[in-house]
């Protein structure tokens, strides 16, 4: 009997499935047909305007299309982010979406897809199987290549509400709701089989969550089955190891701060103990132990300096305080103050500008971002050797580039290269005087400005480091 009533709903389910997806396909095949018409003839105006760079032509465009056309218009880089927005909200931000990318990467000409905003929900005919939010936002997005003399330069995106089209298929689910009521009957009874089988993995789940809770990390919990339960366990393991690994590197910052500060306590201990014993020093030798001493202090504070700067980032008490200024004086004052300890080694640094990129951002702090980079890069680079400092502009996007010639980072510790306390060499780091944090402050004032920085580096021919900040006007 189970099993008749089993092949009786699974029979329904194909067919109510099946009838969703035709008139999903119908729905999604008509306004697919509209949207993209209009799209690739917008396209068509859109692509020498934007070749040209005539974006107040452009912008006007978008903004007269998009009200005929009833939706928001776009026109994507090559990097897909944002040039000219028919809303004036989203410029030289990234957009994501599998619409861009099989323009930019896989060389279609148009596409189209339909995805619930503020989630990351895309709809196809298999997600037509799933309950939808009657209160969600809908949206279809069609993407149209940019192309001059055959090559694409970017992407049109027009995203167009779909409400109207939603709500039929809402009101369909609702009906075909009703009928699965009996299916749902079905599967109580079955589940009442199965219980014990679906039992037994979460017991095993929730005594693994109760020992993390009592402070063992290190608990990990059998990956068996398939579904839900299967990526349950699999991301409950996962959640463990970082977990795991989070606390791993808080105790190793902790042991690597405690090392940095006994250090010089323990080198001015030494130094004032031979002051103290020997009465009838040499006045030159006294001197010199008080100038070590005094060096010590000050690399004691420079590290509590530090360590506090990066306090601050982690409690995301550290506010920006933007202004409107230009990177490249920045960039040219950090250079001509700097340059005087490079002469001290016979060192030469080229400075190249592109574009004075004048921005709306924390000029301090970038200040600290320049300074730091030129710095490490001035230790680092042999007497004699060269200093190349680039700022140049990409689109709403400045780009900062410092390359040496000296002796390279080695791959193996390139991925750790912005870690706190982290030295490729580590006693050559002690030497020059380094603190081993000014990377990891760099990281992260550049990430509160929305930006990146990158090292690029091979052992015995030097290294890059690139610094990528977005323009924001104020």
């Amino acid at each position: 009997m189970l099993a008749f009533l089993l092949v009786v709903g699974v029979s329904y389910y194909a067919v109510a499935t099946s009838l969703i997806g035709l008139v999903g396909d119908y729905l999604f095949t008509d306004r697919r047909a509209q949207d993209q018409t209009g799209a690739e003839k917008l396209a068509v105006e859109v692509a020498p305007l934007y070749a040209d760079a005539r974006m107040e032509q452009l912008q006007s465009l978008l903004i007269k299309a998009g009200g005929e056309l009833g939706g928001r218009l776009m026109v994507l880089d090559g990097s897909g982010k944002v040039q000219a927005d028919s809303y004036s909200q989203l410029n030289g931000t990234r957009v994501e979406l599998p619409e861009v990318a099989s323009i930019l990467l896989d060389g279609k000409t148009v596409d189209y897809g339909v995805h619930q905003l503020g989630g990351r929900r895309s709809l196809s005919v298999l997600s037509l199987l799933t309950p939808l939010d009657t209160g969600a936002e809908w949206a279809g997005y069609c993407t149209v290549a940019l192309t001059e003399q055959g090559k694409t330069i970017g992407v049109l995106l027009f995203s167009s509400p779909i409400q109207d089209m939603m709500q039929r298929l809402v009101s369909l689910q609702n009906r075909m709701a009703l009928y699965f009521v009996a299916a749902a009957v079905v599967a109580m009874a079955i589940a009442l089989v199965i219980s014990r089988v679906i039992t037994k993995p979460i017991a095993t789940l929730t005594r693994g969550i109760q020992r993390m809770g009592r402070g063992d990390l290190s608990v990990r919990v059998p990956v068996k089955g398939s579904g839900e339960l299967r990526k349950l366990s699999e991301t409950f393991n996962v959640m463990s190891q970082k977990l795991e690994l989070l606390d791993k590197s808080r105790n190793q910052f902790v042991s690597n701060a405690s090392h940095e500060l006994k250090t010089p306590l323990a080198t001015m201990k030494i130094l004032l103990e031979n002051i103290i014993y020997q009465p009838d020093m040499d006045t030159d030798v006294r001197t010199d132990f008080l100038s070590d001493i005094n060096r010590e202090i000050n690399r004691l504070n420079l590290i509590i300096s530090d360590l506090l700067t990066l306090v601050s980032m982690d409690s995301k008490t550290m506010r920006l305080n933007r202004e409107t200024f230009k990177f490249a004086d920045v960039i040219a004052d950090v250079v001509h103050r700097l340059s005087v300890v490079a002469e001290k080694r016979r060192q030469e640094i080229k400075l190249q500008i592109g574009d004075s990129c004048e921005m709306y951002a924390d000029c301090a702090k970038l200040t600290q971002v320049v300074t730091n980079i030129l710095d490490n890069a001035i230790k680092y680079t042999p007497e004699g050797g060269l200093i190349r400092v680039r700022l140049i502009r990409s689109g709403r996007d400045a780009i900062l580039s410092v390359a040496d010639n000296g002796p390279g980072i080695p791959k193996d510790d390139q991925p750790h290269i912005f870690d706190r306390f982290y030295r490729v060499d580590k006693a050559r780091g002690r030497d020059t005087g380094g603190t081993g944090l000014g990377l990891s402050i760099v990281n992260q004032l550049v990430l509160m400005h929305g930006g990146t920085v990158s090292v690029q580096s091979e052992e015995g021919h030097g290294s890059t480091f690139t610094v990528e900040l977005p323009i924001h006007q104020g």
